[in-house]
């Protein structure tokens, strides 16, 4: 469980999507309080995931080729293959000289960050987050066994990993903002030319990990 938190946790706190869209809320007017909002708003939704989970195991695990375990294994094996399929396209379709695709969310918060309020924020921070890793999160977490402490704590590690960028974002803004805020704007220009290259690599190695893992554990 823990090597797959790790894995999950990585690949959402490298996603390029809301990490370029979190440059532009801290870098708007009150970006820190604003950035500070998206956190709180992310972490929400990590951790609400994690203890819808836990409400319906008990925090104890299904037992091995019981029903229930065979059943999540087949979801997680279905979000591997989802995010080969997403990796797989976007490839092809850089690989064919498409135009990039621009999500519509950064394209709106590039004109309206400076009057968006921390609400906005807030809402921006559970529409950028990436749904399918974090389904893959939840089929991870019914392994959860929380008699142990050390389950606990990896739990709490998947949820400071997978926010781990955005925290680093908001200390330097907070503590050089001036600077940072230059620095942060080319960064997010370099990545708007990059993208394309990150989610096909964190989607084809995360959804080939999940799959191989599955089937192993289906057939074995």
């Amino acid at each position: 469980m823990v090597l797959d938190l790790l894995l999950i946790g990585l690949a959402i706190t490298l996603d390029p999507l809301p990490l370029m869209a979190f440059v532009l809320v801290v870098a708007s007017a009150k970006g820190v309080w604003k950035g500070l909002v998206f956190i709180l708003s992310w972490l929400a939704c990590l951790v609400a995931v994690i203890a819808i989970v836990l409400a319906f195991t008990g925090g104890q695990p299904p037992p091995p080729k019981s029903p229930p375990s065979t059943a999540v294994l087949a979801v997680k094996l279905l979000i591997g293959l989802s995010l080969i399929f997403y990796g797989e396209r976007r490839r092809r379709r850089r690989t064919a000289g498409a135009a990039p695709v621009r999500e519509s969310s950064s394209s709106r918060l590039t004109a309206q960050m400076d009057r968006g309020t921390p609400w906005a924020a807030a809402g921006l921070a559970v529409l950028l987050q990436p749904w399918g890793m974090v389904a893959a999160g939840a089929t991870t977490v019914v392994e959860a066994d929380t008699s142990h402490f050390t389950t606990w704590l990896a739990l709490c590690g998947f949820c400071l990993l997978a926010t781990a960028t955005l925290l680093a974002v908001e200390l330097y803004v907070l503590f050089s903002p001036t600077a940072a805020k230059v620095r942060l704007l080319r960064l997010r220009a370099w990545m708007e030319g990059h993208q394309d290259q990150a989610l096909v690599s964190l989607c084809l190695v995360l959804g080939f990990w999940l799959v191989g893992k599955s089937i192993y554990q289906l057939t074995g």
